[in-house]
């Protein structure tokens, strides 16, 4: 008996492994937004609704070169705008504006047209290594595993990137363009660490959650990975990317730690 029920734990084992891998992502979005954009909250929903799609990674990247116009945007970091530019000079395009959606580290849209943006994953998908890795995540006992696995035939180098993130916040708007909303943001970037480089291998790494969530441990309840073609300053195409709460969670999304 005690045989059999191994036979079955292990043959379970497998089946929720094989799961997994057949359930990777088919795009990470990274939406550049601001709370003193007027155009920006439909976007801010759309990204919600987006972010709800297990076959997607959502992003929601808010950036700070509007905060002249009368509010400072309360979630905008600078690194952000920074990261926006270097998509736009890697393009050549010069096309930085909010809402904006990158789909895949390699093109951009409206970030409020639900229709342009499926367009745009199904043409960043034609080329083969973009999401072609599988990126494994998986937080217990106040660390979180990163597993990073190679392809055959994949040559290609890049950088690893792991990102905490808010999977939702609320804020009150007091003055600017959109004075008086209250607007809910969703898988907010709140930084940028970079756990290593990308050499087309199979990589391993264990980051404590306390680390990830860094000076404000309320600021951040998830956290996204990525493994981006070229550097920091000259982004590429995105490999494969996964996201994941860091408190357990039922099969609804709710959090069970400390219930």
């Amino acid at each position: 008996m005690l045989r059999c029920r191994s036979a079955f734990l292990i043959a379970a084992l497998l089946i929720a492994t094989y799961g997994i891998a057949r359930a990777e992502p088919r795009a990470l979005l990274e939406l550049f937004t601001s709370q003193g954009c007027s155009s920006c909250p439909a976007a801010d929903k759309l990204l919600g609704e987006l972010a709800s799609d297990p076959s997607i990674v959502a992003l929601s990247v808010p950036i700070d070169y509007w905060d002249y116009l009368g509010w400072k945007d309360t979630l905008a970091n600078a690194a952000h705008s920074a990261r926006q530019r270097a998509y736009a000079r890697v393009r050549g395009d010069r096309q930085v504006y909010t809402p904006q959606i990158v789909v895949d580290g390699a093109m951009h849209v409206l970030g409020s047209d639900r229709a342009a943006i499926e367009r745009m994953i199904a043409q960043t998908a034609q080329k083969p290594s973009v999401m072609s890795l599988p990126v494994l995540l998986a937080a217990s006992g106040g660390n979180l595993a990163i597993t990073v696995k190679a392809k055959d035939g994949d040559h290609t180098a890049g950088e690893v990137w792991l990102c905490p993130l808010a999977r939702a916040v609320t804020v009150a708007i007091g003055r600017g363009e959109n004075r008086g909303r209250t607007i809910t943001y969703h898988n907010v970037v709140r930084r940028w660490l970079k756990l290593g480089d990308w050499a087309a291998t199979d990589a391993t790494w264990t980051v404590p959650i306390s680390e990830i969530k860094g000076d404000e441990p309320d600021a951040a309840d998830a956290a996204a990975v990525m493994v981006q073609e070229g550097t920091h300053d000259k982004p590429g195409i995105i490999l494969g990317a996964a996201v994941t709460p860091l408190q357990p969670t039922d099969d609804r999304g709710q959090t069970t730690e400390n219930r």
